[in-house]
């Protein structure tokens, strides 16, 4: 599979809110740079996947609409909002952000990510 298709699986899976299914996209040696509205956050594999254990418990669903992605050898950018259904409301769609991220895979993993945040 191209990068590009492992990045577009990446964000149609229920990877946010299933451990299992983000387990299986991250390389062991992940680590996100994420600039968010609380600053600079860190996250490795295990941090990456004890927060989408997180977001399982607030959302029972979660959609991307991608609105741009570009691919260069193994890094892939991609511009997209990120859609969310509480469990509070779950029949209505809840813009969470907008995001900008850029992923190095590494056999056929993510392996590295550097992404920007701004809320909605």
């Amino acid at each position: 599979m191209t990068a590009k298709k492992i990045i577009k699986s990446f964000y149609k899976s229920d990877a946010f809110i299933n451990v299992a299914e983000m387990d299986s996209f991250l390389h062991e040696e992940f680590l996100l740079e994420w600039q968010s509205s609380k600053g600079l956050v860190k996250m490795n594999k295990q941090e990456a996947l004890d927060f989408t254990r997180e977001m399982s418990v607030s959302y029972v669903r979660t959609k991307v609409k991608i609105h741009s992605i570009v691919k260069d050898k193994n890094h892939v950018a991609i511009r997209f909002s990120h859609f969310v259904k509480t469990v509070e409301n779950p029949r209505e769609d809840i813009l969470l952000a907008h995001f900008f991220a850029i992923f190095e895979l590494k056999e056929d993993k993510l392996f590295n990510c550097y992404q920007m945040s701004q809320l909605n």
